[in-house]
Formats: C-alpha cells, structure tokens, sequence
C-alpha cells in the first residue's frame, strides 16, 4: 500500500514575496507580453521611447482588469495596472494625479456594487449567492474627470470590459459598445492631442467602430486581460522592449450583426431553454472566410516592429500520415523579433460541404535577429484534413485536391502547395453519437461561389508542387466501442471490489461532508481554503487518498489566506474565494493566526492563445503545477477548452479560440507542463457545447453530429490525444435533448473509446441538482466518474437506483476505479 502524505495547513505564515511568487510573475509577463496583440500601427506611433511624456486616459489604466469574474479569476497578491506599468518602465504620465484620483472612484464604485450583492443575498445560501452574483456583474463606471490638454502630444486611452461566468454580454452601450460618455472622452482626446493608441483592456471582442472617426488614432494595441502581470507586460510593448508578436485567435467583425447566429444567440432571441447551431460547421473564420464577409481584423492577425517574409520551400509526403511543408522565414526588418508561421488547408468538395480553409498546422519562431533567417518543417497529419460523413458514419478524406495556404494570418496566407488524393478514404469508422431529433437547417455556401474556387484551385495547381497520395497507403482505423464496465481500471478494479458499498459511493460523490459550505459552487474545499473541492476521505485505510481540485483556468484560485485557532482552521464564507476577498469586507477581524496562500495569476485563456506559442505555454503549465505541490492541490480544473461560437458569451476570456484546432494543441501544451511535475494533472472542460451561460444549467445545445464533431469536440480529441490530461470535466447544458453529465455517447463512446482517454471524468459542481432529467446515477451509467462537489441527496439517489436494479453495482464500481487510478497518480502520496 502506498504511504499518504501527512497534510499539513496549506500556505505560509510568512508575508514575504517568496521566490517562487517572484518566478510566476516573470513567467506571467513574458506570457503577458507575447499574447499582447498589436492592431494597428500607423507613422510607427509605436515604440515609444521610454522616459517619455504620455497622457494616460480610461478608467481601466490605473484600475486595469487581469481577467474575468467567478470560477476563472484568481486571488494573487496583487496586480500592476497600466499606470503602474508605464511608471515602472520609466515614463512621465503627464496626468497622474488624474490617475491616483480614479483608483479611489473606482474603489467606491466596486464597494457600491459589493454592498448591493450582499443586501440582495441577504439569507441565501451558497447556491442561491452564486446566482444573483453572477447575473449581477461588476459593470465599468463612467469616468468622471475632465480631459484637458497636457504638456504632451502623445495620449493612451484604455479601453475596459469584463464579464464572467454565469451571465452572458449584450450587445449594447457599456458591454459590446462604446459608452456615450467612453465616445465623448475619445473626441475630446483626440482633438486635444495629436498622436494617440488605443489600448484594449477585455476579455473579448468589441465594436471598434467608433474609433474610425478619428484620424490620429494611429496605434491599437489588443491587451486583453493579461494578468497579473499586464501593465509591466504592455509597458515592454509600447517601449519597444518586447517586439509584439501575439496574433489572434478569434475574428473581429465590423458590427456585431456580422457574426453567424448573431441574431439569435443566448438572450438575443428571448429563448435560452434552446440554442440551435444553423451555422453548423462556419464558426469564426471559417464562416466570414467562406462567405465572403469583411472583417476588422482577421483570425491569425497581428503586427510587428519589424518585417519578416515567409517562404514556402517545398511539400513532401510522410508516407502513410501526411505531408510535411518545409518553410523559410526570414526577419527583413530592422529589429529582432517573432514571426508566426501559419498553414490554412482548403479541402475538396464531393459529398461534403466544406469550409474555405481551416488552420492545419502553425509554428511560432524563436527571436530572429535583423536579417537573420531560419527554415522550419510543418507536419500536417491526414486526420487534420478530414471532414465527418454523417451517412458513412465516419472520418473522411474525399479524392481531389487540398490546397496548403502559408502565411502568417489567414487574410495573408497564400496558395502554394497541393495535395492530390486519388479516392475517397474513410480514416476512422465510428459510430453515431448525439443525434438530434430532427435534422438541424444549417447554412450552405452559394454553389456558384464554390464552383469558382475549385476552378481557381486547379488553375493555380498547374503551376504549384503538388504531392499525390495514394488512398490505399492511408491507414483506417475501425474504433472498437467498450462498455463503461469493460473500460474499468484493470489493476484497480480489484481494490474498489474490496470497498463498502458506501465506501464507493462516497467515492463517487465528491466530499460534501468537508464542504464550507452546502451547495458551495466552486469553492467546496476545506484541506486548501478556497479550493473548488475533494474527493472523499472514506478509503483511506485502504490506501486511497482524498485528493484535492482547485478552479483555474488563468492560475489556482484559492483564498488569499485563512486564518487558524486553537489548531483548527477557521471556517470562512465561499464568497471570500471571489473578487480577492471583497465581498466579506470583515474578514480582517477574524481571530486567529494567518495563513497566506497567494498564487499567480496569469493571462486569460484567450490571451494565452494568442502567444501562439506551445513552449510558453507549457513553461506557464509547470508554474502552475510548482503552485499546486505547494499547496497540496492534484486536479487543476482547467484548461476551459470551449469554442468562442459568438463573442457575446459570457466565458469566452477562460476559452482559447473559435478554431478547434489551435485550441486543442494550446490546451495539449498546458496540460503537457502541468502534468511534467509527478502528481499534478489537469481537467480539461467543459465536455461540450458550453458556448453560453445565460440559463447554462438548462439550455439545449441543438446542432448536427458533423458540427459537433468538427468544432465542438475536435479540439478535446487533440488535447487528449497528445498529452492524456488526468480528467475530464462535463459542461452543465444538455446535447440534442441529453445532459452531458448523463450522456453515454460521451462519456464512453466519444472520450474513451474513440479518444482513447484514460482518466476521470466529473461533473461540473452541482448538475445533479437541478431537476430529475440530470442525476448522480444518471452520471455513473453514463460513465462519468465523480459526481462533484457531491451532496446527501446524490448518495441517496445512488442508493436507490441500486436497490431497483436500474443502476448496476458493476457500473458503479468501472466509474469509482478510474477515479480511483487518478488517486494513486496523485501528489497525496509520499512517493510523488
């Protein structure tokens, strides 16, 4: 029997910045800094020499947002804004005492909007809190300081949103647009001084429009919300320190009205109780791309100081997996600095309709010095080309020509290679899964535009290399489908038959007896104050460890600190894991010795993504889990995995892209660094279709098996495919009529027998108790593990569907010996 650790109170009584707080936040700046995505700029505005007069307006620049609300925000020690950060970097804001004087409006408006939560919660509990929190969100505060000239002609005006989980954005003055008051505030900069950059300080995309009025906005630069780290990371930026070379990863359209489904998104058509995906597979770019539709700025877009050009050299088959494109690229520029290099596929259409193009391979450069060039080999695997035949059913590559785009963002990427396919192959036979009652009416591309483009592509192919592939040199793979019995943990198994049948459903169901509170979402940990959860302590003579899971996705949210007594943690409100503490202002007088558990807050998903860039990804991964043995955590519940579908939802700062394949490799880079330290693992979430929050509990994901295989599930297969994260977490909503937590196609069928996933799959907290349509036995025969955070009723519900017969004890058993296996790759023992 392995030895379990002795836990110990988690945290320091020490006060002092330690020095692993000192290495995440140079991690979260580099990180920071490389997903900063520069937009625009015109007679290079930018860099700007440091030591130099700026004129700082916005309410985010002294109070500037690091990520989004709930379950994805982290409580570090603290934040530098974009003040601090200039400041820091040596440069002369010519309003400052402006500046100090906005921290305390801010301050007060923040303490306003605390108190008003706190009235409207006054005797709810944690479930009920978390409710009225979410839909009740923080809103930016007008500005309400003069603007007058200073002794500068260079101004930055920032730019401010936030959102979070459990309320989606609207689209509207404050949220989506521009204030009347943020518009007059840019008029009267932009007439008072003559050079002036915009800074965007959201967590997603806005309506840029008003900003084209004014000539002398001749800089944009995409912060985000970087974390911790932002302002000292946008500082590197605008002085020069850091060549940019984020790209996004998400399109910006014109207005709002141009995204697909834009009409009838979450609130936007009065029904939250149905989503229906008509866009089917035209998500993103792949819809303005293969509709013809303008955008503001492409997927893939982003700016240097510097110029680089990027050559193709020569395409080759790597026989029986893919082909390989060798490319050059070369810094024509006059600084050092980081290129993206991109490869957009378009696929051929016979029995399926395609997109455009789609993104099937990229690779970000090291630093290349002024002049200096490099080559670089992009592998593009067969199944990165296939599209899903409904009517096979299965993974298909349809005979005729792919054509290889290269570049370094889709709007710049240029035809240069082509693959010829000689026949149809079916890669991968597969069952059907999810299907919806009736056929979904999705969008269809104008056949006279795509007849053009395949007269195009073999015009242009008679001119270009090509590679031909013979089908018969193509593996297929045929997906045999076990039962969740049959996919039990074979060395395992035999320890859990050894359990009380309570002992295994305590396994099951999460801890609820360790909760601080009942129906606590997200913060049900009580060995780590602040943590999300554990799983039960019941079998612990037997070896099996209660392990512990904390919430991310932008770092560990935990409590900043706790307090203990008499030897005994002080228990606290579930609000003090939110807002940093804000919302239980008393907290300071609790009584007893403090423990403090800061942790690093880094870059939201999306601007992790926007690196492009595995490697740094991975390094932020490894902090991560540093953090995590420090405070005895060994299930981060990240990465949030989830396609940004339309830009009004809520989450999309936790998610990476609107494209599946950038989000499952960046995801797959996370989880690779997390899980290179033994014991530590991540959840990938939330497994699928979580694409809006308003009525998340309930809403029906409606859309065609295609689409959901393509988009919605694609990035999932690659994250867990190339790195086996330790867990999976199930979304709230349900699937064609099915609750993803109660749904079998997959749990078993998708992630386990077609994905080959070997650990836990969970629930996300409290889906089991909403209603008799998603229960705790629900999750076991579907295959879902860990009921989380777990309550009494769960148990009850267990106990009595095992009585009936209508849940197997086998069943129970096959779920509770995969959490069991994840509990023994845990960091609980002394061997880890």
């Amino acid at each position: 029997m392995k030895k379990l650790k002795t836990r110990t109170f988690s945290g320091t009584t020490n006060a002092a910045l330690s020095e692993r707080e000192k290495l995440g936040m140079d991690i979260a700046r580099e990180a920071a800094a490389a997903g900063i995505v520069l937009l625009k700029n015109e007679n290079n505005i930018l860099p700007i020499a440091k030591g130099s007069k700026i004129a700082l307006y916005g309410i985010g620049a002294a109070n500037t947002f690091k990520g989004g609300t709930g379950s994805g925000d982290v409580n570090e020690r603290q934040s530098v804004s974009i003040f601090e950060g200039l400041k820091n970097a040596g440069y002369i804001i010519t309003n400052e005492a402006q500046a100090k004087e906005s921290v305390e409006f801010y301050k007060k408006a923040r303490e306003a909007w605390r108190d008003d939560i706190l009235k409207k919660c006054e005797g709810k509990d944690g479930a009920e809190f978390f409710i009225i929190y979410s839909t009740n969100p923080f809103s930016v505060p007008e500005n309400k300081q003069s603007i007058t000239k200073t002794d500068t002609d260079t101004a930055i005006y920032v730019v401010s949103r936030v959102a979070g989980e459990g309320a989606d954005r609207h689209n509207k003055k404050g949220d989506f647009l521009l204030t009347e008051a943020e518009e007059k505030e840019l008029d009267s900069i932009c007439s008072l001084y003559e050079k002036v950059v915009v800074v965007l300080n959201t967590g997603g995309v806005m309506d840029l429009s008003p900003l084209d009025k004014y000539p002398n906005i001749y800089g944009i630069i995409n912060l985000g919300q970087a974390g911790m780290e932002g302002g000292n990371a946008l500082s590197d930026i605008v002085s020069g320190e850091v060549n940019p070379s984020g790209k996004l990863a998400a399109s910006w359209a014109f207005k709002y009205e141009d995204y697909p489904n834009a009409s009838e998104f979450s609130h936007n058509n009065g029904n939250v109780n149905q989503e229906y995906y008509n866009e089917g597979i035209y998500v993103g770019y792949r819809y303005f791309d293969s509709f013809n539709i303008p955008v503001r700025y492409g997927f893939g877009f982003g700016l240097s100081y510097t110029d680089f050009s990027v050559e193709f050299e020569g395409i080759k088959e790597e026989k029986g997996k893919g082909v390989i494109l060798d490319v050059r690229v070369k810094n024509t520029g006059k600084v050092a600095g980081r290129e993206v290099i991109q490869v957009y596929v378009s696929c051929p259409e016979g029995k399926l309709e395609k997109e455009r193009r789609r993104l099937a391979a990229f690779k970000k450069t090291e630093l290349l010095a002024a002049g200096e060039e490099k080559d670089y080999s992009l592998a593009i695997p067969f199944d990165v080309l296939t599209s899903y035949n409904e009517d096979e059913p299965g993974w298909m590559l349809e005979k005729g020509l792919y054509g290889f785009y290269v570049g370094n963002s889709l709007g710049s990427s240029v035809l240069k290679a082509i693959m010829e396919l000689d026949a149809d192959v079916i890669t991968e036979k597969t069952m059907h899964i999810c299907k919806p009652e009736k056929p979904v009416e999705e969008y269809k591309v104008n056949s006279k535009l795509v007849e053009e483009r395949k007269t195009e592509i073999k015009k242009l192919a008679e001119t270009l290399p090509v590679v031909r592939i013979k089908a018969e040199s193509i593996a297929v793979k045929e997906t045999k489908y076990l039962s969740n019995e049959e996919l039990a943990a074979a060395e395992e198994i035999e320890l859990v038959k050894s359990l009380s049948e309570e002992q295994i459903k305590k396994l099951a169901t999460g801890d609820p007896g360790r909760a601080q509170e009942e129906s606590a979402l997200g913060s049900a940990g009580i060995s780590v104050p602040g943590s999300a959860s554990e799983t039960s302590h019941c079998a612990e003579n037997k070896g099996i460890a209660g392990i512990v899971l904390a919430d991310g996705p932008a770092g560990l949210r935990l409590n900043r600190y706790y307090f203990v007594r008499d030897g005994k943690m002080v228990p606290m409100s579930f609000m003090f894991s939110l807002e940093g503490g804000l919302l239980v202002p008393d907290a300071d007088k609790t009584e007893g010795e403090r423990f403090y558990q800061y942790c690093t807050a880094f870059p939201v998903g999306t601007v992790l993504a926007q690196t492009w860039d595995e490697e740094v990804v991975r390094k932020v991964g490894q902090h991560v889990a540093k953090e995590m043995v420090e405070f005895g955590v060994t299930l981060w519940l990240a990465p949030g995995m989830n396609i940004q579908r339309n830009p009004l939802c809520g989450r999309n700062f936790e998610y990476y892209s609107e494209d599946p394949f950038i989000t499952g490799k960046i995801a797959a880079a996370m989880t690779g660094g997390v899980q290179s330290v033994k014991g530590c693992g991540t959840t990938v979430k939330h497994f699928a279709c979580n694409n809006n929050e308003d009525n998340r509990m309930g809403c029906d994901s409606i859309l065609s098996e295609r689409a959901l295989r393509e988009i919605y599930l694609k990035g999932f297969g690659i994250a867990i495919k190339e790195a086996q994260p330790m867990s999976i977490m199930t979304s709230y909503n349900k699937i064609n009529g099915i609750h993803a937590a109660n749904n079998y196609d997959l749990c078993t069928n998708v992630a386990r027998n077609e994905f080959g996933f070997k650990g836990m799959i969970m629930t996300d907290w409290t889906t089991t108790h909403n209603g008799t349509d998603c229960t705790a036995a629900g999750c076991i025969r579907a295959g879902n593990d860990a009921v989380m955070p777990g309550c009494e009723d769960d148990q009850i519900n267990l106990t009595e569907e095992l009585a009936s017969g209508k849940l197997q004890k086998t069943a129970l058993e096959a779920c509770v010996s995969r959490l069991v296996r994840c509990v023994l790759q845990s960091n609980e023992y002394e061997e880890a």
